[in-house]
């Protein structure tokens, strides 16, 4: 779904400026699931606008008001607007691992390499 700003006034939103935006809802999740803040792609091509920690994470526990956590990574200046499309949100099933101590991990075909390895020939 859609996450509009909830702002009083609009709000001024400077290059480089991260800024908490309201979006006037609060959510119940029932155990098991969580939901995801996503940037809008639009907003992302055309303004440089994109969440600082994509996808943000809301817990079933959590009661507060959705905010949006945004960064302005375009050149210019962008007014956001009482009511604009600023986000979006998915709900999705958790699972919770159960981990296991071992001393040793099994073999994989990629072992320990790391960043750049499976693009290696």
């Amino acid at each position: 779904m859609d996450l509009c700003a909830d702002v009083e006034h609009d709000l001024a939103h400077a290059p480089m400026q991260r800024v908490l935006i309201p979006t006037g809802l609060a959510i119940a999740l029932p155990v098991g699931f969580e939901a995801q803040i996503r940037p809008r792609s639009g907003l992302a091509l055309k303004h440089g606008l994109t969440m600082i920690n994509s996808p943000g994470t809301i817990d079933s526990d959590y009661r507060g008001e959705i905010q949006v956590i945004a960064i302005n990574l375009g050149t210019e200046p962008l007014v956001i607007q009482r009511g604009q499309r600023i986000a979006q949100m998915v709900v999705q099933r958790v699972v919770r691992a159960q981990w296991r101590e071992v001393d040793e991990l099994p073999v994989s075909a990629r072992h320990d390499g790391g960043f750049g390895h499976t693009d290696k020939e």
